[in-house]
C-alpha cells in the first residue's frame, strides 16, 4: 500500500509545540490511530520505519519527538556511546507530567482526524515505559510495550515520585508486554514484578518473554537483534491492533 509521510506540529497544553512524524495510509485509515513512542535515540529511521509499516497496514500513525523541549526538531541520535549519553541527558529532563501532556496532545490530534475513533500506542524501551504510563493515565485503547524499563523503580523522572508500575490499576485498555529473557535491563525480578502487577490489577493483558533474547531485539543492527522475536512481536502487535 502506498503511504505518505510528513512532519507535523502539535500544540501542547503547557504552551510548547510537539513535532511529530506523520505516516498516512493511501486509503481511508482504520478506526484506530497509532502513536509510536521512541526509545532513547529519538525519532530515528528505525522509529520512522515502524510508523511507515503501520501506515502500510492501514493505520494513521504519528511518532512524536518527546525531547522537543530541549532538542532541535528532527534531530535523532546514533545508537552509540555518544548517542546514549545525549539521550540520557534528554531523558533525565523529561518529567512525568511533560510526557503525559505530550501524549495527551498526540491523542487529541489523532482523535481530531476523520474516521479515528480510538488511539493505540506502541513504545520501545523508554518509549515502552512512556506507553505504559500513558495507558495508566490516558484514554489509550491498546498498548504494546516492547521491553519498557524502569517501571518498578524511580530511576527516571517519568517514574517519579512513585514507580509507574504502581499506577497499573488505572489501565483501562488492553496491554501487550514483550521482553527478552536475557534482557539485563529488565531482569527476572523486574519481569516478575510487572507480570504480578498486571495480574493483581485484573488488567486485560498478554505478557510474552522470548528465550535467549536480549534488550532491543526489534532492531536489525542492534547487538540484541532477533529476527524471530521481531517477527513474532510484529505479528502480535498487528493482531492486537486489529482486534
Amino acid at each position: 500500500m502506498t503511504i505518505t509521510n510528513e512532519p507535523i506540529q502539535i500544540p501542547v497544553a503547557d504552551g510548547t509545540t510537539l513535532p511529530a512524524y506523520l505516516a498516512r495510509p493511501a486509503a481511508d485509515p482504520a478506526p484506530a490511530g497509532v502513536i509510536v513512542a521512541h526509545e532513547l535515540f529519538g525519532v530515528n529511521p528505525d522509529i520512522r520505519g515502524v510508523a511507515d509499516s503501520l501506515a502500510a497496514a492501514g493505520y494513521l500513525t504519528i511518532a512524536p519527538e518527546f525531547y522537543h523541549r530541549d532538542a532541535q526538531p528532527g534531530r535523532w541520535l546514533e545508537r552509540d556511546d555518544a548517542g546514549r549519553q545525549e539521550g540520557f541527558a534528554h531523558l533525565n529532563r523529561l518529567t512525568r507530567q511533560q510526557a503525559l501532556d505530550d501524549t495527551a496532545a498526540a491523542i487529541g490530534w489523532l482523535r481530531s482526524q476523520p474516521a479515528i475513533e480510538q488511539v493505540a500506542m506502541i513504545g520501545f524501551s523508554v518509549g515502552g515505559h512512556l506507553s505504559y504510563l500513558a495507558a495508566c493515565q490516558l484514554p489509550v485503547s491498546r498498548t504494546a510495550v516492547l521491553y519498557g524499563g524502569w517501571l518498578p523503580t524511580t530511576g527516571i523522572p517519568m517514574s517519579q515520585p512513585s514507580p509507574t508500575l504502581e499506577l497499573t490499576a488505572g489501565i483501562r485498555g488492553r496491554i501487550l508486554y514483550l521482553v527478552g529473557e536475557d534482557d539485563t535491563l529488565i531482569d527476572a525480578g523486574q519481569r516478575r514484578q510487572i507480570r504480578d502487577a498486571l495480574k493483581a490489577a485484573g488488567t486485560d493483558h498478554e505478557f510474552v518473554t522470548y528465550p535467549g533474547t536480549a534488550h532491543a531485539f526489534f532492531w536489525p543492527g542492534a547487538p540484541g537483534f532477533s529476527q524471530q522475536a521481531r517477527d513474532d512481536a510484529w505479528s502480535r502487535i498487528l493482531t492486537m491492533l486489529a482486534t
